[in-house]
């Protein structure tokens, strides 16, 4: 072997031990490492801090029902009450639990230099063995273990902050209650029972002016007479309106009798009287993420929704034939009045639109 190649070799195994003086000045304790005095009094600013944490986040909670959010006395930018208390609570509650993470850090963690030698592959059993005593050791030189009023300040700040992401929660929307249940259809009455009219010029349907494979999009007459249904006007305008109406939406199939297959309702019973001479009504919104249909094969009865493909047999009380919807289309029963125009005779009999939790389903 040359003594260039020996030379470098003696350099690689020196390479593989830690230097015995790097140059760095002499460790300083710090003062609450030589008083015991002083590191309780640090181990208690600490759990203050913490403390304040979990003050903060009750002040969150407490301003988010106490203020309400239309409460708008003038502060500093003209902000409101409610912005201004959740703000600032939230903010001190963060910043308490982050400043005292930082000063346990600074004032009561280990504190000396670690001399950490470097490997080029995969640890052996003996280097993995010596990383898990590392890291007991540095769960050691935290304290936690020793320092149980520290923890659990800390523990308990943390587990408060997780309420006001909760509570928020709440801002997403109002609880839609029993809302997804029932839809305008069933506000008719004996004297009354809710007629169907044609979306957009909102005429009523005589059952005889639709011919078989007509499709027809269809909304309730409560939309534009609600005082016809003893309906609050109030309930039927702006916002609400839109609301009505989407949820219930509706379409109007007529196919030859023959070609029905009638399922069953929610309670078993047969769903032969749900269609007029032929013309069956279904919900208009698919029930897989609620994209509107009215894409119709008129040989077949299916009816194929654009977003995603899901295809459901009109003949065959709304089931799912192709495509990722979960459910058949609700199938809403309906008759004709005294005048010979197509009615709901009630409501749906299950929710409408995309499945959620609290959803049942029945075979049909």
């Amino acid at each position: 072997m040359s003594d260039a190649h020996e030379s470098h070799s003696t350099e690689l195994v020196a390479a593989d031990e830690p230097i015995a003086n790097p140059g760095l000045p002499e460790h300083t304790w710090r003062p609450t490492d030589v008083d015991p005095a002083k590191e309780r009094r640090a181990e208690i600013q600490v759990s203050v801090l913490f403390m304040l944490s979990a003050v903060c986040t009750v002040l969150f909670c407490v301003s988010y029902f106490v203020f309400d959010i239309k409460d708008n006395w003038s502060t500093v930018g003209g902000l409101g009450a409610s912005t201004v208390a959740l703000g600032l609570s939230l903010a001190g509650a963060l910043l308490f639990v982050g400043i005292g993470i930082i000063q346990w850090a600074r004032k009561l963690m280990g504190d000396h230099e670690i001399v950490e030698m470097r490997h080029s592959a995969g640890s052996n059993e003996s280097e993995r063995a010596s990383a898990l005593a590392d890291l007991a050791t540095g769960i050691e030189e935290t304290g936690i273990a020793r320092r149980p009023l520290v923890r659990n300040t800390l523990l308990g700040s943390l587990a408060l902050l997780g309420v006001p992401m909760i509570l928020g929660l709440r801002d997403l929307g109002p609880l839609p209650g029993d809302k997804l249940y029932h839809t305008i259809w069933g506000e008719g009455t004996d004297e009354h029972p809710m007629r169907i009219v044609r979306d957009g010029i909102w005429t009523p349907i005589l059952a005889s002016d639709l011919e078989v494979g007509d499709l027809v999009n269809c909304q309730p007459d409560a939309l534009m007479n609600p005082e016809r249904y003893g309906i609050d006007p109030s309930e039927v305008e702006g916002t609400n309106a839109q609301i009505v109406k989407s949820k219930a939406s509706l379409i109007l199939h007529r196919m030859n009798p023959a070609d029905i297959k009638p399922g069953v309702d929610a309670e078993g019973n047969s769903r032969a009287n749900w269609d007029v001479n032929g013309i069956v009504a279904y919900s208009k919104i698919c029930t897989h993420v609620g994209c509107p249909i009215s894409l119709n094969e008129r040989t077949t009865h299916h009816l194929l929704c654009p977003c995603h493909q899901s295809t459901f047999d009109l003949s065959d009380s709304g089931k799912v034939v192709f495509g990722p919807a979960g459910r058949p289309l609700p199938q809403l029963p309906i008759t004709v009045d005294d005048e010979g125009y197509l009615v709901a005779q009630r409501d749906f009999d299950e929710p409408v639109g995309p499945s959620f939790w609290e959803r049942d389903y029945y075979e049909r």
